[in-house]
């Protein structure tokens, strides 16, 4: 990509998103339209003037602070099934992180946190498949269980999905067995369909899943992703698909084979991306964060998804310190920031947002929503969409 996406503009274009959002967010909680509710000509107008903002304008188009949609609302459903995609959307989302995606072994793609399906699918119930169960590498780290390359996509679909952290999400196990696996040209047939549906584009936020591991096994992951985006119409520069990775080198090589918007994900200051390392590059993520990483950065991606930590660090007591200038600096470059991940519950809140000690009790989410937002970046990945809006709009109009 020869140019970048600028920074939304957060004038009159933001607080009618605001408005609209407002009035919408009754009944995206509850999972109706405005026709079923019957929203009264003020709200409907509203609802239109958002859609129409959220148009073929590319990133600029979206609302700041865009709220994604993590996995779907893995709040509330199994992550990366369609249960979890379709709730993001009824709650608001801006954008639904669908989904990571890591091949089959007849080389389909698929939506799952990892290749390791023994914590999120009931594998380990089919009999047939205990022979799969192995030990493999990944990244450096031994990995024991079911991986999504051993089995065909017809195998997989005999699969139903499960809750990943059931001790943290009771309420979401509810829910296991009720849906299957899906591929990632199913969600783009499914983001089509509820565009359609819904009168407003639907954007998704794919990633490429270990992209070195899996090009060692001969599955590369970035031409199966750009030959599919082709098929649909979705590999251009306003296209509503958002791809990113933890390595730096699988965004270079999609810049090579789509033009749409891409984002290099960040983990902690002193890991090093995991294509560095098989490439006997030494560099951290410490040294992708200073102002000459983001400039190499901005030559071929128009984002950077942090992690929270990133942005403001935490002390040995798990409080918030001082913001960084990581933001700024990546403004200063044409970079957005889309940092990952917020969640309602206790353990993965800043310690002074917590009340409580049960795992699975939510803290003060929107304290710790508001604190993020005001160090000035463009969006966030969230488990809870609904919460996000609620602390957007309480941040952009309060």
């Amino acid at each position: 990509m020869g140019t970048h996406e600028s920074r939304v503009a957060q004038g009159s274009e933001e607080r009618a998103g605001g408005t609209a959002r407002r009035a919408l967010l009754g009944a995206a909680v509850l999972g109706a339209g405005g026709a079923v509710l019957g929203l009264s000509g003020t709200a409907k107008a509203a609802e239109a003037a958002g859609a129409a903002g959220r148009g073929g304008g590319g990133l600029k188009s979206l609302p700041v602070p865009t709220v994604i949609g993590h996995r779907g609302a893995s709040g509330y459903r199994p992550e990366h099934t369609f249960g979890s995609y379709q709730l993001a959307l009824d709650l608001g989302a801006d954008i639904v992180e669908a989904g990571d995606l890591v091949p089959t072994r007849d080389g389909h793609l698929v939506c799952r946190h990892e290749p390791e399906i023994g914590g999120t699918t009931d594998v380990a119930d089919h009999p047939e498949f205990a022979d799969r169960k192995t030990t493999k590498v990944i990244d450096g780290v031994s990995t024991t269980g079911w991986f999504t390359e051993d089995f065909t996509l017809a195998e997989l679909k005999r699969l139903r999905a499960v809750e990943r952290i059931p001790a943290n999400r009771p309420h979401n196990t509810l829910y296991n067995g009720r849906w299957e696996i899906p591929t990632f040209e199913e969600v783009l047939r499914w983001q089509d369909e509820q565009t359609r549906r819904r009168g407003r584009q639907v954007w998704i936020y794919p990633e490429t899943k270990h992209p070195t591991y899996f090009r060692k096994l001969g599955l590369g992951l970035e031409e199966r992703v750009a030959k599919l985006l082709r098929k649909y119409g979705k590999d251009k520069r306003n296209s509503p698909v958002v791809l990113q990775s933890f390595e730096p080198t699988s965004i270079e090589r999609l810049n090579k084979l789509v033009d749409n918007p891409l984002v290099v994900l960040l983990s902690g200051a002193g890991s090093r991306p995991y294509d560095f390392v098989e490439a006997g590059d030494p560099r951290t993520v410490a040294d992708l964060i200073t102002p000459k990483g983001l400039r190499e950065i901005a030559g071929y991606a128009q984002g950077i998804g942090p992690t929270l930590d990133l942005v403001i660090p935490k002390d040995a007591n798990g409080r918030l310190t001082k913001p960084t200038t990581l933001v700024a600096d990546a403004h200063k470059v044409g970079l957005i920031l889309h940092p990952y991940t917020m969640r309602n519950e206790n353990p993965f809140l800043p310690a002074e947002f917590r009340k409580g000690t049960d795992a699975d009790a939510y803290g003060d989410a929107f304290g710790a929503f508001q604190a993020y937002f005001a160090t000035g970046i463009d969006g966030v990945f969230t488990d809870n969409p609904d919460t996000g809006l609620l602390a957007r709009d309480a941040f952009v109009n309060g």
